[in-house]
């Protein structure tokens, strides 16, 4: 299995990368072997779907790198060196999680000790974040600039994070800093238009993709943008609805379309 997926746009190239670092399911067997067989089997925390949610993005110029495996085998938006992203009391996962979101332990046995967290940072980790700088890079030495647009979903409700459901949509940009006021505008605006509760950098601001990314003071922006799963999904947020799906996914176009004119 290859770490993760590039899909080239199909029309002129736009300054525009789509990450989508969770939506991969796929474990090697050494470690889905050691996890609890009913988790391993549908790993509850990946964002189901999202790739094929955005995958209208290439017809528009953007370019998507899609990762492969779960977020279960090493998280791709966590600080490598496990600095935790909040300090609310919500339940963090760790770099190579050892329980979900809500805090039920994932493995049956040998859950992973630090010589093999080092060994996975560097054959799954490492890997995705070098190419995607590395897109970024060639990205910005083509247009000037360039925008990396983190695509996430989670459940309507993870009492491990808060008690109260998430809103549908929440827009993160490291409160402010991880792309320019002009970029942020386009995004938010536009995403406010659609028949959605959107929240800004509460309760997500942004993991450690927008964080570590976003330089717009270097013409490189990046913007976070989680999902309640229930915009795509069925109420059990286990399948594709089609119908709450292009609801969506013309939401989103329409965002692109700004956010194209916002970096011309």
């Amino acid at each position: 299995m290859q770490l993760y997926n590039i899909i080239e746009p199909t029309a002129a190239q736009v300054p525009i990368i789509i990450s989508s670092p969770h939506s991969g399911t796929y474990f090697p067997d050494h470690i889905k072997s050691r996890i609890k067989p009913e988790l391993a089997s549908r790993p509850d925390d990946a964002d189901w779907f999202i790739d094929k949610l955005y995958d209208f993005a290439p017809s528009m110029g953007v370019t998507m790198i899609t990762a492969n495996y779960c977020r279960w085998v090493i998280d791709l938006n966590r600080d490598p060196q496990q600095k935790p992203l909040y300090d609310d009391g919500r339940v963090i996962t760790g770099l190579c999680p050892l329980t979900d979101f809500n805090g039920l332990p994932l493995y049956s046995q040998n859950p992973p000790d630090e010589a093999e967290i080092e060994q996975r940072l560097e054959n799954y980790f490492l890997p995705y974040h070098q190419k995607v700088d590395e897109m970024l890079a060639e990205t910005k030495a083509k247009f000037g600039k360039a925008l990396l647009f983190d695509a996430h979903s989670i459940r309507k409700v993870v009492p491990g994070i808060q008690k109260d459901a998430f809103p549908d949509l929440i827009l993160g940009d490291n409160d402010l800093t991880s792309a320019s006021a002009s970029v942020i505008a386009a995004a938010f605006d536009e995403l406010k238009t659609g028949d959605y509760h959107i929240e800004h950098n509460h309760p997500f601001k942004g993991g450690f993709i927008t964080r570590s990314f976003g330089k717009p003071e270097n013409n490189i922006h990046a913007l976070q943008l989680e999902m309640a799963k229930t915009n795509y999904m069925d109420d059990s947020e286990t399948k594709y609805d089609e119908a709450r799906a292009n609801k969506m996914r013309a939401l989103l176009q329409n965002t692109f379309r700004k956010l194209i004119e916002a970096l011309q």
